[in-house]
């Protein structure tokens, strides 16, 4: 029994002896292992703290410090005064102004305390050439404590310092807005007492009118310097409702003149120079006097547009201020003049408080009244007086240009005759021989507007009716409302081929013609993809909310707008009444006049029952969130398909 005992015994203790060793074995292991990996958390931190440290460095090219988006904030952060230029590479203007900035960099080193110069390449600093409206190149600005201050003197070392030194002083503060802010208490005394003043209404949280802001105070800055001065104000409209409300502030921002109190439209420019060329034009008389009866026949003679003389005895006529009231409603779109002469009277076979609208010889006819005459009165509204010039601007067929296009040919339906117009001398009887033809047919259909066009000019659209190749010297086509366009068959051109083709358009009986993509044969993603052929079948389908994004396949913004804008499709994708839908606006005809397009992207929200009043999107911000919101505000019926609930 014993010798079994003891082997038993010394099994037991090597077994034990065994289990000790592996328990001693495993700590130290597990001990190793934490070590190492705190060593790679250490080292993790440590390349972290190195990236981080990267991205904040501030480098320095000849004296010139460059920051980015990523460095920016924290360089500034602790900074007095810094002084900016926002560059691009490819700019002239830069390369020619960067030894002078480098100069200045060195000067302003010196300075006691140093002030920072730097630079920024406004190209791939998209941020923060955004953050302070980045519009040109070299933009500079100072800034002082953290908030710019544009520098709008000469791009001189000396001028540039000189003007950071001054801002860098402990004592300097922002000289006061030079554009005046009006409330209810000052609005009538400040506005019914000024000549001429440009006031807009605008909404605190607008990104229109915060880009707007800098170029507007700018402008007034220099419209104040003028003699007499052409004061610039604005309304914070979400505050000062009742004026909002007053002037019919739908939108913002809003801009209007006044003169003496009477508002008008302003339809001018939205940057600088741009206000101030119009304020500037706008403050000068909307009449010119004609002095000598010679400057009339050159008119008649030589002329390209409407003629619109005011008659009268003298500038205390009650008629003629009348007449000037009205004309300050037409100057956007007219030359009006106005004349005291006896001589011109006669000539134009008038007495005085007459006004005389009449077409250069080139346009008159045998089918129309040489002038249209109106009696004024001092009873005479000045919308009677602007009524009639509208009535009578457009000779029975007129020569439709791209210059007047807008301005003159805006109404439908429209009869335009393509070929090659010239009025000089040489071409004027081979121009007149057409349009003869054209007067034939015009004179029956006075409820139509008729022109001539050259071909040439209107390429683009010739093209796009399909008749750039019908081999004809004469085409004719006819713009109708809601976008629609009709061609006339190529055919030999004579006064009742026109006429039957018109006669045709009245009854109904044409077909439009409509630039169009190919139909999509698949069509079932997020982002409906709408064409020429399918706008009316999809935007304009009364059952359906459709939210439509008109772009440019070249578009920077476009791209940029495109993954956001397919999110969008996605989250709206179960909603059975709405349509998140796009269109490429330059290879298909938007058959709907309500939606216009002047950029890209242009964005409208369609809604059910309502097609006739899109609402065009707006805000700056095309995000999702922002997208969003414009839906959820606009939608008559938001529902999910039973597959979604």
């Amino acid at each position: 029994m014993r010798p079994r005992k003891a082997c038993l015994l010394l099994l037991l203790l090597a077994l034990a002896q065994l289990l000790a060793a592996a328990s001693a074995g495993g700590p130290e292991e597990d001990s190793s292992n934490k070590e190492d990996a705190l060593e790679e958390e250490d080292d993790d931190d440590d390349d972290d703290e190195e990236e981080d440290d990267d991205d904040l460095e501030v480098k320095e090219e000849n004296g010139v410090l460059v920051l980015n988006d990523a460095n920016f904030d924290n360089f500034v952060a602790d900074k007095d005064t810094v002084l900016l230029e926002f560059y691009a590479p490819w700019c002239g203007h830069c390369k020619q102004f960067a030894p002078e900035y480098e100069k200045i960099a060195t000067t302003l080193k010196e300075n006691d305390p140093p002030i920072p110069v730097a630079k920024i390449d406004a190209t791939s600093e998209s941020s923060l050439a955004s953050r302070f409206d980045v519009s040109g190149y070299p933009t500079i600005k100072i800034l002082k404590k953290g908030q710019a201050v544009d520098y709008e003197g000469s791009r001189t070392q000396e001028e540039i310092v000189a003007k950071v030194k001054e801002i860098s002083q402990p004592n300097w503060i922002p000289p006061p807005e030079v554009t005046l802010v009006l409330t209810k208490d000052n609005f009538d005394e400040v506005v019914n007492d000024a000549d001429i003043i440009l006031v807009e209404f605008y909404a605190p949280w607008c990104g229109h009118c915060k880009k707007l802001a800098p170029e507007y105070e700018r402008a007034a800055k220099e419209l104040s310097k003028r003699s007499p001065p052409i004061p610039l104000a604005k309304v914070d409209a979400t505050a000062e409702t009742d004026l909002a409300k007053r002037f019919d502030v739908s939108g913002y921002p809003t801009l209007k003149i006044f003169r003496k109190g009477k508002p008008f439209d302003y339809n001018g420019p939205r940057e600088k120079y741009g206000i101030i060329d119009y304020m500037i034009e706008q403050s000068g008389p909307p009449s010119k006097q004609i002095l000598a009866l010679k400057q009339v026949q050159e008119f008649l003679k030589d002329g390209d547009d409407v003629i619109v003389i005011g008659v009268f005895n003298s500038e205390s006529d009650p008629a003629y201020q009348k007449y000037q009231d009205a004309a300050n409603n037409l100057r956007e779109d007219y030359k009006l003049y106005h004349t005291f002469s006896t001589e011109i009277a006669k000539f134009l076979k008038v007495s005085p408080d007459k006004l005389v609208v009449t077409q250069p010889e080139k346009f008159q006819s045998k089918y129309e009244p040489q002038s249209h005459v109106l009696n004024i009165q001092g009873s005479t509204e000045a919308s009677a007086i602007k009524e009639h010039v509208l009535k009578y601007t457009l000779p029975l067929v007129g020569h439709r240009k791209a210059s007047n296009d807008a301005k003159r040919y805006s109404r439908r339906p429209l009869v335009v005759v393509y070929y090659g117009v010239d009025f000089s001398f040489d071409y004027r009887a081979a121009t007149q021989f057409w349009r003869n033809k054209v007067l034939e047919v015009a004179k029956d259909f006075p409820e139509y507007t008729f022109a001539v066009a050259d071909e040439e000019d209107f390429a683009t659209e010739v093209k796009d009716l399909g008749l750039s190749e019908s081999g004809e010297e004469v085409n004719a086509a006819i713009l109708d409302e809601g976008g629609r366009k009709f061609a006339m068959e190529p055919d030999d051109f004579d006064a009742d081929a026109l006429r039957d083709f018109v006669t045709a358009f009245k009854k109904g009986k044409l077909k439009p013609v409509i630039k169009s993509q190919p139909v999509p044969k698949n069509n079932k993603g997020p982002v409906k993809i709408v064409v020429g052929k399918t706008f009316d079948s999809v935007v304009m389908d009364p059952k359906k909310d459709v939210l439509i994004e008109f772009y440019a396949p070249w578009c920077g913004h476009c791209k940029q707008l495109e993954p956001v804008y397919t999110s969008l499709g996605k989250k709206y994708k179960g909603h059975k009444n709405l349509v998140i839908a796009k269109m490429d606006a330059t290879a298909n005809d938007i058959t709907n006049d309500r939606y216009k397009v002047e950029g890209f992207p242009t964005i409208y929200f369609a809604p059910s029952g309502d097609k006739k009043n899109p609402v065009k999107f707006e805000d700056g911000n095309r995000d999702l969130e922002h997208l969003s919101k414009f839906i959820e505000e606009h939608a008559t019926k938001l529902s999910r398909t039973k597959e979604e609930l």
